[in-house]
C-alpha cells in the first residue's frame, strides 16, 4: 500500500472535512430545527449519491436490500439527528471529542453482540477510553448541567450505533463493495429525510431569507461534502494506502472539531483536551496486536 504524498494530502483534507462537520452543524442549528438540519444533511448526501446508488442497486442482492436499508438508518439517519440534538445543547468541540470513542464501542459491540474475540490490547484500551470518558464526564468540562451530560450521551448512543453498523456490514454485508452499500443506503434513507423536511414545515420557511439559507448551506455542505464526497475520499484513501492508515482519521477529526470550536469561542478547556488525548490513546492502543 502506497503511503505516499497524496496518501497524506487525502488524509489531512479528510481529517478536515470530517472534523469540520461538528461545527457545521451548529452552524445550520443558528436558524433550522435539529431535525431539519440532520434532514438536509442525509437528503443531500442522497442526492449527491444517486448517480452511484442507481448503478449500485442492480448489483447487490435482493435479499440484502433490506439489510443495506437497514445499516443506512442505524449508520447515518439516526446518528445524524442525534448529533444535532446534541448540538442544541452542547459545543461542537465536545461532540467532536466523544465521538472519537466510535472505534472502542464497534470492538464492544463486536464482543458482545457478534461474537468477535476481544484481545488483550482491545480489553485494555477500552478501560483506559473508559477512563477518559469518565473524566470529561466527571469533570464536566464544557458540560455546565446535567441537562448538558443528558444530551452529550446522545452522542454517546450515536458512537454505539456506528459501531453496530461497523460489526453489521463486516459480518452480513462483507462481500458488497462499501461505497455500493452506502450509496444505496444515503439514497433510501433520504427520502425519508425528505418527508421529516415536510412534516417540519420547512418548506413552508421564507427560504429566501439570509439567515435560513446560511443555515441551508451549511447543512448542505454537511450532507454533500462532508458525508457523501469525504465517503468517496475516503475509499479513495483505503485502497491507496490500506485500512490501517485510513482508520487513523479517527485521531485527526476531533482536534479539528476542537480548533474549530476555539475559532467560535466555545468553551474548551485543557481538561477537556486532556480527555481526549486519553481517549485516543486507548483508541490507539485498541488497534495494536495484541501483546506477545
Amino acid at each position: 500500500m502506497k503511503r505516499d504524498l497524496l496518501s497524506w494530502l487525502i488524509f489531512i483534507a479528510l481529517s478536515f472535512i470530517w472534523g469540520s462537520s461538528f461545527i457545521l452543524m451548529k452552524i445550520g442549528l443558528e436558524t433550522l430545527s435539529a431535525y431539519q438540519v440532520a434532514a438536509i444533511r442525509i437528503a443531500s448526501a442522497g442526492l449527491v449519491l444517486s448517480p452511484v446508488a442507481f448503478r449500485s442497486l442492480k448489483k447487490i442482492p435482493r435479499e440484502k436490500l433490506l439489510l443495506v436499508f437497514l445499516t443506512g438508518t442505524i449508520g447515518n439517519l439516526i446518528p445524524a439527528f442525534l448529533f444535532c440534538i446534541a448540538e442544541e445543547v452542547i459545543d461542537s468541540s465536545l461532540s467532536g471529542t466523544i465521538n472519537s470513542l466510535t472505534p472502542v464501542f464497534t470492538i464492544i459491540v463486536g464482543a458482545m453482540f457478534f461474537k468477535s474475540i476481544a484481545t488483550k490490547n482491545q480489553i485494555a484500551g477500552v478501560i483506559i477510553a473508559f477512563t477518559g470518558t469518565s473524566l470529561l464526564f466527571l469533570g464536566k468540562g464544557s458540560l455546565h448541567s446535567s441537562k448538558d451530560v443528558l444530551f452529550a450521551f446522545l452522542i454517546v448512543i450515536a458512537t454505539i450505533l456506528y459501531g453496530l453498523n461497523v460489526n453489521i456490514v463486516h459480518k452480513h454485508l462483507k462481500e458488497i463493495p462499501s461505497l455500493q452499500i452506502v450509496s444505496v443506503a444515503m439514497v433510501s434513507n433520504g427520502i425519508i429525510a425528505l418527508i421529516v423536511l415536510y412534516a417540519t414545515g420547512y418548506f413552508n420557511l421564507v427560504l429566501s431569507d439570509e439567515n435560513i439559507l446560511h443555515s441551508t448551506a451549511a447543512a448542505t455542505v454537511l450532507g454533500t461534502i462532508g458525508t457523501a464526497l469525504a465517503t468517496i475520499i475516503f475509499y479513495i484513501l483505503l485502497k491507496r494506502a490500506g485500512s490501517v492508515f485510513a482508520s487513523l482519521v479517527t485521531y485527526g477529526m476531533p482536534f479539528v472539531a476542537i480548533f474549530w470550536g476555539f475559532v467560535r469561542g466555545e468553551n474548551i478547556g485543557t481538561g477537556q483536551i486532556a480527555c481526549l488525548i486519553i481517549i485516543l490513546i486507548g483508541v490507539y492502543w485498541t488497534s495494536r496486536r495484541n501483546f506477545k
